[in-house]
């Protein structure tokens, strides 16, 4: 367990969840980010936006552990050709459409089911990003949406980007 980080519990809502997420990534995002900078720089010369990746790989394992720890579920049944991210994150389930080539959107979804199975909604990831540089310019968010249909979802995605 890292030091300062609350735990996830059975009995929370999808908006509590998120909020859990965000305090983890406020704390612990930044100081990642320069630890890693040098690194993921050389690694956006050959890779490019997979850099991202890398560095996700790093930041968002630990959210999805500890969620599942306490009794829920973030991942569904992989399709063959899959690319998941953060051993969790699936690329299909995500979208980039928003920001300027300097400052990238991209959001990925999981619906997050408790432990009957039943679906309590689903959490967002954005991660703005730069297409130019490594750059991560702002803290990634959670978001939460009630909804776990992907329809909705993406409505959802629209209507948070839209209201920014």
């Amino acid at each position: 367990m890292k030091k300062g980080f609350p735990i996830f519990r059975q009995d929370m809502v999808i908006e509590e969840i998120s909020e859990v997420a965000n305090s983890y990534i406020e704390s612990e995002w930044r100081s990642m980010y320069e630890s890693m900078h040098e690194q993921l720089t050389a690694a956006f010369i050959e890779i490019e936006d997979a850099a991202y990746g890398l560095y996700l790989d790093q930041l968002m394992p630990f959210i999805f552990e500890q969620l599942e720890d306490a009794g829920f579920s973030a991942m569904e049944k992989l399709e063959e050709n899959d690319f998941v991210i953060a051993k969790r994150l699936i690329f299909r389930n995500s979208l980039e459409k928003w920001g300027t080539e300097d400052n990238r959107s991209r959001i990925f979804w999981n619906v997050i089911h408790d432990k009957k199975g039943n679906p309590i909604g689903t959490i967002l990831t954005e991660i703005p990003h730069s297409h130019l540089k490594f750059d991560i310019p702002s803290a990634p968010v959670i978001y939460s949406l009630r909804e776990s249909l992907k329809g909705r979802i993406v409505q959802g995605i629209r209507r948070i980007k839209e209201s920014c």
